[in-house]
């Protein structure tokens, strides 16, 4: 194990998402020890690190999140913020939700609104790929999870949604108007989740809306507050899907062969080509967590309490498992499967579905990705020159001129 500076904070927020890897391999190790905001922490990464951060024996989630991005993102009382049993019990609400079936529902609803879109801009010339995957995404959620387009001021909930994924690293005024905003749309949800409750509202029976209003844990049913975050907690992810969005179209115009392909109705490396798309693009760059039982790993005894952080973005540019990993191949997850494979594309979490964190929205990302990637190569939208580089070292990472497109 190596120790790097006093404090790293700076250096972090300055180098983005590379940070930890560089480090690792200037040290020639998986495994290094620093400060974050000057608290002491154990910076990680790789596939090793990967499983034992996820197997819910040795860390925990509560108390390792910074307060600034805990109530910025998920807040208090959510799925991810728990542990055990509680963890694995709200996990499966998700689960359900977001099951097959789901995944159908959600990618009808995005090409429907999609087509919707286009047909609204139509004579408009250009517009922003990062400003029209949200919108379309966010009446997507919306209607999937049985919330009445008409009884929303949608552009409103896209810029609330937009402020908690934007200003989540960026600590001071920045973040406290997006958790002043947060506020706002949670009164709005948990209004929501009493309406149903009181009878008033009836939204489609097995919606998300109406399963979180009436979900019961211990015989009594979440207060309005957790339901309401939870209810968030589908609608934001599900937004930040745009990110993904954009990165695919960049990875599309980058690489035309693929979207020719695509064009042209052979889609048999359509998953693997999602898959590279979130293993190549920065989208989470790392995670926290604090030791709640004593282990070693790579030499090295932790401690309870111990802070550590597992480098995701590094993780899944590790040249051990994926080489050549700063190339766009998508060919490499030809017959790949992640019920085999949990901990090396870890872009939304590592483990299983059911039993660690691993994002329960992760299927549902790689079937939206799927639709968009089809609407994108069949379009006949163009993009004009523009700058399609992304900084690593803002977080979160995205394409500079949002992906500009023409042809409407």
């Amino acid at each position: 194990m190596r120790t790097v500076p006093f404090d790293s904070t700076l250096a972090f927020l300055r180098e983005g998402y590379p940070f930890i890897a560089s480090r690792c391999d200037a040290a020639g190790a998986d495994l290094l020890t620093t400060r974050l905001a000057l608290q002491p922490v154990t910076l990680l990464r790789g596939g090793e690190a990967a499983r034992v951060f996820y197997d819910g024996r040795h860390l925990a989630r509560q108390g390792a999140m910074p307060a600034f991005v805990q109530h910025l993102l998920q807040d208090e009382g959510s799925v991810q913020s728990l542990d055990d049993a509680a963890h694995r019990r709200r996990k499966r609400v998700f689960l359900s939700l977001l099951g097959p079936e789901a995944m159908d529902r959600l990618g009808a609803l995005y090409e429907a609104e999609w087509d919707r879109a286009l047909a609204r801009l139509h004579g408009s010339g250009r517009v922003r790929l990062a400003h029209l995957s949200r919108i379309v995404l966010a009446r997507m959620a919306l209607r999937w999870c049985g919330i009445a387009l008409e009884t929303v001021d949608v552009p409103r909930l896209t810029t609330e949604l937009s402020l908690m994924i934007d200003q989540v690293a960026r600590p001071g005024p920045p973040n406290w108007y997006a958790r002043w905003r947060r506020r706002g749309t949670e009164r709005w949800a948990a209004g929501l989740v009493e309406q149903v409750r009181a009878g008033d509202l009836t939204p489609p029976p097995g919606s998300p809306l109406a399963v979180l209003a009436t979900h019961t844990e211990d015989g009594a049913l979440l207060p309005p507050q957790v339901a309401a975050v939870e209810i968030m907690n589908l609608l934001r992810p599900l937004l930040a899907v745009s990110r993904f969005i954009e990165f695919a179209a960049v990875a599309l115009l980058r690489h035309p062969q693929w979207r020719d392909a695509f064009a042209a109705g052979d889609e048999r490396d359509l998953e693997p080509f999602v898959q590279e798309v979130r293993r190549f693009f920065p989208f989470f760059p790392a995670v926290p967590g604090r030791v709640r039982a004593p282990f070693r790993l790579h030499g090295h005894a932790f401690r309870v309490g111990d802070r550590v952080v597992l480098d995701l973005y590094g993780t899944c540019h590790d040249r051990r498992t994926f080489p050549d990993p700063d190339s766009f191949r998508p060919e490499r997850f030809r017959g790949w499967s992640w019920q085999e494979d949990p901990f090396t594309l870890i872009a939304q979490g590592a483990g299983y579905h059911e039993e660690d964190h691993r994002c329960p929205g992760e299927g549902s990302t790689v079937a939206l990705l799927e639709r968009a990637v089809r609407l994108l190569s069949r379009s006949e939208l163009t993009a004009p020159p523009q700058d399609l580089s992304i900084p690593l070292g803002r977080f979160p990472a995205s394409p500079r001129s949002g992906v500009v497109l023409a042809g409407f």
